[in-house]
């Protein structure tokens, strides 16, 4: 299509685009994100403006790079690639052009040579075989059952229904409903098969009467023609140097068998072009292959185990035996049982008295020889016992890399934690809410990795990706409610100016869509706003942040009452209670004393320094309150205590919490004794507090009115580490005796990973 004024009207669009993210008025800000989406539906409604489109934001992305515009270069890329998967009849010449940027953006620093490296392979891919980012899109995310492509994916929606109100809990619902009763697994295969042929044949596909044939294939004729195309492509893309030619001549057979006499009729099928009539009226006009958006189940959360019980059901309907016996088979499914992988632990059941000792053994064999690796690996009357080492466990991160299997283009084996087994289904878990729903995902995070020590159930099997939508309640007044209850959502939009651009702009369009009548007919639903964006979130946003999770002990002035527990994900508040600790004797204040307010606080904590140097800080004051943040407070701290660079393992050398303390000042004049008081800012890795004249104190975590612990004389914060950071490894050392010795592995922290479309960028 080379419609001037096609190209000129998404020329505008996506300057449009481009001008929102320099937008710096509330007017512009007030409708970010819109642009976006309706550049995406333009072509979707017209599929012809597609490679128009990808030309202009080509030519923008190689603008950029010549300006070294960054900050422009992560929106293209994402949208350039997220038109290139649903788009057919690319040129050959725009393929090579994308390619060959990505390939020259290897050279900038994290994250753009990141997000750069995924896209070149998809689109090594993609240009190989074409149709193929499509195809395993719908085939992982409407679960089709395929043995040439068995990943399956799931959107997980959790809602407190607590912080979320009824209305807008309705509208998503209601969103998501109409969209999945368009979505049947017929439908989603006639997509499959449409978007291949076109994709392949080009202008040869007679497009319109394709679709109307499979619209009235029945269900197994269908299902047989879908295995084709996914066995013809997936085989052509697992090819190390595939074939177009031998692939078009494929796709060609499965076309003219499945539209029979109609189409030998306008051309020789079996190898060469399929021609059709000039003029034809039909193709002016390419009918749309829409890219149906992810299953989607809704979840209101009111369960503390919810997130573990659905993900157990989501592992389940693959195979009816039990999950439990189903893993146990794991040491038959390849692992080697020998000192690397998997050893035999032996409880020994002799004395170990000298004497006990068979004749000759003081004569031991050479380490090498055949008796001595009996004797390490036979031992009689033992009971012997399959360990697993803790690097396998539990591995140091849950989520992976990101894209696993279908980004990268890499079917099989690109996900894969031990030989033989393969992590088939990713989880994406999107959360709506503010910082107290995030402070519950971290515990549910946490209890999920504490429970896998145990079982080791959902590891192998599962790849985690976490996603985050703030909603906040529209309550007066909205700025300050939005920096109290907001502050992980502002962080990350200023890490990701994307996000801000895409995601942190939803909050005021899904309160508007809340308060719209419900419509009773469903299928009326046209371009779910909502919708389109958390899909386009969950499918772009392949980039981790890591955050750091803080563990808290607590103790009560109940001695009786044992310590609790908990953890925090971005704040823990210290108030000071009026009540006090009851004595057993009463010693009366002496008159003229002025106790003053807050309560006297002993504080010991380990500074912060560059250097990484330890230094212990032990100091005593009188204080109102204090807060424990773990969020940089500026733009300049955005690298601080939570950055993680995508690309490499996840780097915590600077972590730290933001302490701030109300201290009371005493000053003492003619007029008598008065108080004041001044904020005290410090960073530290681990604090411990304590109240010194019996005044009790209340702590409350992320926010949450439901987390709230009274009555405490002392709390103690820390790094929470991997539930199996303290495993033991067993050593065995063979020398003139045999000796076992047990070594700690070194602590690791836990970081609960956010998907974004780029991580932080500098």
């Amino acid at each position: 299509m080379d419609n001037p004024d096609v190209e000129l009207d998404l020329q505008r669009s996506v300057q449009a685009v481009l001008r929102e993210l320099n937008a710096q008025t509330p007017a512009l800000q007030s409708n970010q994100g819109m642009w976006r989406w309706s550049l995406h539906k333009k072509v979707e409604r017209d599929p012809g403006k597609r490679p128009v489109l990808v030309r202009i934001l080509l030519r923008e992305l190689e603008k950029a790079e010549r300006e070294d515009a960054r900050h422009v270069i992560m929106p293209l890329l994402h949208t350039l690639m997220y038109v290139f998967t649903k788009a057919t009849g690319i040129t050959e010449e725009l393929h090579r052009r994308t390619y060959a940027f990505c390939m020259r953006s290897l050279t900038l620093p994290a994250p753009y040579c990141t997000v750069a490296l995924d896209c070149a392979i998809r689109l090594k891919t993609e240009a190989a075989v074409p149709g193929t980012l499509y195809q395993r899109l719908v085939i992982a995310e409407q679960n089709l059952t395929s043995e040439l492509y068995p990943y399956q994916e799931r959107v997980f929606l959790f809602v407190d229904p607590e912080l979320v109100s009824p209305s807008v809990c309705s509208a998503l619902l209601l969103e998501i409903q109409a969209a999945q009763e368009q979505q049947t697994p017929e439908a989603c295969m006639r997509h499959v098969v449409s978007h291949a042929l076109q994709a392949a044949l080009g202008e040869a596909c007679h497009a319109g009467t394709l679709q109307r044939k499979l619209q009235a294939s029945p269900r197994l004729v269908l299902e047989r023609y879908f295995h084709a195309v996914v066995a013809a492509v997936e085989q052509m893309a697992s090819e190390p140097s595939p074939s177009r030619e031998g692939h078009l001549e494929r796709l060609e057979e499965i076309y003219c068998s499945l539209l029979g006499p109609a189409a030998a009729a306008r051309g020789r099928c079996g190898g060469k072009r399929l021609l059709l009539p000039s003029g034809d009226p039909l193709q002016d006009q390419l009918p749309s292959i829409p890219l149906p958006s992810p299953h989607i189940t809704f979840h209101l959360w009111t369960d503390e185990d919810q997130l573990w019980k659905e993900l157990v059901l989501f592992l389940r309907p693959r195979s009816q035996l039990r999950l439990s016996a189903d893993l146990e088979a794991l040491d038959l499914q390849g692992v080697p049982p020998d000192r690397e992988s998997a050893r035999t632990s032996v409880l020994s059941t002799d004395s170990g008295i000298e004497r006990d000792l068979p004749s000759g053994a003081d004569e031991l064999p050479s380490t090498g020889s055949p008796e001595m690796e009996r004797a390490g690996l036979q031992r009689k009357g033992g009971i012997k016992k399959r360990v697993w080492p803790p690097d396998i466990l539990m591995p140091s991160s849950w989520d992976g890399p990101p894209g696993l299997h279908r980004r990268t283009g890499r079917p099989s084996g690109d996900g894969e934690l031990l030989p033989g087994v393969s992590r088939l289904h990713t989880a994406r878990v999107l959360v709506l809410g503010d910082d107290r729903m995030l402070g519950r995902l971290a515990r549910a995070y946490y209890a999920i990795r504490k429970r896998e020590t145990q079982k080791f159930c959902l590891t192998p099997r599962l790849s985690l990706q976490l996603y985050y939508i703030p909603v906040l309640a529209p309550e007066k007044p909205a700025a300050s409610r939005h920096l109290e209850l907001g502050e992980l959502a502002t962080f990350l939009g200023r890490a990701d100016p994307w996000y801000e651009n895409t995601i942190n702009t939803l909050c005021p369009a899904i309160h508007k869509l809340a308060e719209m009548p419900l419509s009773l007919n469903t299928s009326r639903t046209i371009d779910p706003f909502i919708l389109d964006v958390i899909t386009y979130y969950i499918r772009m946003g392949t980039q981790p942040i890591y955050f750091q999770i803080y563990t808290v002990k607590i103790f009560f002035s109940d001695l009786s009452q044992d310590p609790a527990e908990d953890i925090f994900l971005t704040e823990l508040k210290v108030k000071i209670q009026d009540s006090k600790i009851p004595r057993d004797g009463f010693s009366p204040r002496r008159r003229g004393v002025a106790e003053g307010p807050g309560a006297e606080l002993s504080i010991c904590y380990q500074k912060a320094l560059l250097s990484h140097r330890v230094r212990e800080v032990t100091v005593s004051l009188r204080a109102t309150g204090l807060v424990l943040k773990t969020l940089a407070a500026s733009d300049n701290d955005v690298s601080g205590p939570t950055y993680c660079p995508p690309a490499a393992a996840p780097v915590t050398d600077h972590r730290c919490l933001n302490v701030s303390v109300t201290e009371v000042v005493k000053t003492s004049n003619l007029a008598g004794r008065s108080f004041s008081t001044v904020t005290n800012s410090f960073r530290t890795a681990s604090i411990q507090i304590q109240s010194q004249d019996q005044r009790l104190l209340t702590l409350s975590l992320d926010k949450d009115g439901r987390r709230t612990f009274r009555d405490v004389v002392r709390f103690e914060v820390a790094p929470c580490l991997e539930p199996c950071s303290g495993a033991q490894k067993s050593k065995v050392l063979i020398s003139h005796r045999q000796e076992m010795e047990r070594t700690k592995a070194k602590a690791k922290p836990l970081l609960m990973p956010i998907n974004t479309f780029s991580g932080i960028i500098q």
